[in-house]
């Protein structure tokens, strides 16, 4: 398969996952020789060219057509716009309860609450955000279907574990993506999000190099806008489970392992503060 995007492939306004199992009350109990079948499962396909879907359980059936979106790439749905709205609401959330030790914090402090959320949600909510827009971009550009969709478990026990712990885990959700793509294509997919936050936290680099010393805020903000991108960035490069690292190592080693080594290096200065000592600040 060609590394570039098929011409001919559409992206989808609505999400192929949300038809699945809506097929007709009265097919979802019928008789065959004596036995109750099983539901069945309806597969969503495109006649359009690019056949952006999986193929699953053999061939796909005609069910329902989905909305096709041939806008710019930087389309967003609806639904999509809502999940990023909820998952960047409770990440800013955790954070606030981050920046006071937990909820006892909040409660003591309000305004050091008000003020910290405010600081870590404007310095690491980009990171996060463009971090998974990064994603749904590469993915976008193979012809793949690609919108993210929040965790209500994660993000309801993210929250609640800053507040009673002080501390920021959590699995806001993640891009879903669905289409026919190379071991290298869906390999560069994963890798486009911490190479995002590595960027992001070059820019702050510069940035620091520019602004050191004109505010005590600002010096802060920096400070929590390079720990963000740097720990977001190593935590997804871990090669296990769901993690970024995983599909990286699967594509290739020697891209892993260099990505891996660096950006753990990244990390490894920036939580040390010895960064601070290479820019002779």
């Amino acid at each position: 398969m060609s590394e570039k995007r098929d011409p001919r492939a559409h992206w989808l306004d609505e999400d192929p996952f949300d038809q699945l199992g809506n097929t007709s009350k009265s097919h979802t109990r019928a008789r065959d020789d004596g036995n109750w079948r099983k539901p069945h499962v309806r597969v969503i396909h495109s006649n359009q060219g690019g056949q952006p879907f999986f193929r699953l359980f053999g061939a796909p059936q005609h069910g329902h057509q989905p909305t096709i979106h041939t806008g710019s790439i930087w389309h967003f749905s609806k639904i999509e716009i809502e999940h990023l709205t909820q998952a960047t609401i409770a990440f800013s959330l955790a954070l606030a309860f981050m920046s006071v030790r937990g909820l006892f914090g909040a409660i003591q402090n309000p305004l050091a609450f008000l003020i910290g959320g405010f600081l870590y949600a404007a310095a690491i909510g980009p990171a996060f955000l463009l971090h998974e827009i990064a994603h749904k971009i590469v993915a976008r550009k193979y012809g793949c279907w690609a919108e993210f969709r929040a965790s209500p478990t994660g993000l309801k026990w993210g929250v609640i574990i800053a507040a009673a712990f002080g501390f920021v885990f959590m699995a806001p959700g993640a891009v879903m993506v669905a289409g026919q793509t190379t071991k290298a294509q869906f390999g560069k997919i994963a890798i486009a999000g911490p190479l995002t936050n590595v960027a992001l936290w070059a820019v702050g680099v510069g940035m620091i190099l520019l602004l050191n010393g004109i505010s005590p805020f600002l010096d802060d903000f920096l400070g929590i806008w390079l720990m963000g991108n740097a720990i977001l960035a190593a935590f997804n490069m871990l090669p296990f489970g769901p993690l970024d690292g995983k599909k990286i190592k699967a594509w290739s080693d020697p891209i892993f392992w260099v990505s891996f080594v660096t950006i753990l290096s990244i990390a490894y200065h920036t939580l040390t503060g010895n960064i601070f000592v290479i820019l002779g600040i």
